[in-house]
């Protein structure tokens, strides 16, 4: 389990949406800083899109939160140039993932299976165009599996 989460964690830079950094109710205030604690695994620069402007958050072990204003391309391009030639992964949530694969936006898309479902929520590629996903490697244990597959274009 220990490489799989490794191997998620490989990147130069991170993006994610608000919902994801912290609920509606606390992400725009200033002492919130996350779900992660003081050191939260990602140890590289993480964009978090949101409506709202918020100076960085550093935080121990190299991760700085940015937040984005300007949208989902402007996210990347930044998490782009902090990566400097590493990847940059979205880590979600659905919403996020949605609006980036209709972009296309996306060479790989990563999902953790776990056998729990959480109420309603949003649902990964609602609204989404047809895809064509080639799977690359699967892996997991009892609790949750990993599926990596290349997007490809139709």
């Amino acid at each position: 389990h220990k490489k799989e989460i490794d191997a998620i964690l490989d990147a130069g830079a991170f993006i994610m949406g608000s919902n994801m950094f912290g609920p509606k109710d606390r992400r725009d205030q200033p002492d919130w800083k996350g779900w992660w604690g003081d050191n939260p695994p990602y140890h590289a620069p993480v964009f978090v899109l949101s409506h709202n402007k918020r100076a960085p958050i550093e935080m121990k072990g190299e991760t700085t939160f940015h937040f984005i204003t300007d949208g989902i391309e402007e996210a990347l391009r930044k998490a782009k140039e902090a990566a400097r030639g590493r990847n940059v992964k979205i880590m979600g949530g659905a919403n996020t993932v949605n609006q980036y694969l209709v972009a296309g936006l996306v060479d790989e898309l990563w999902l953790h299976v776990a056998p729990v479902t959480i109420g309603a929520g949003i649902r990964l590629f609602e609204g989404v165009p047809d895809l064509k996903l080639e799977p690359v490697e699967v892996s997991g244990t009892s609790v949750v599996t990993h599926i990596r597959y290349k997007v490809l274009k139709l």
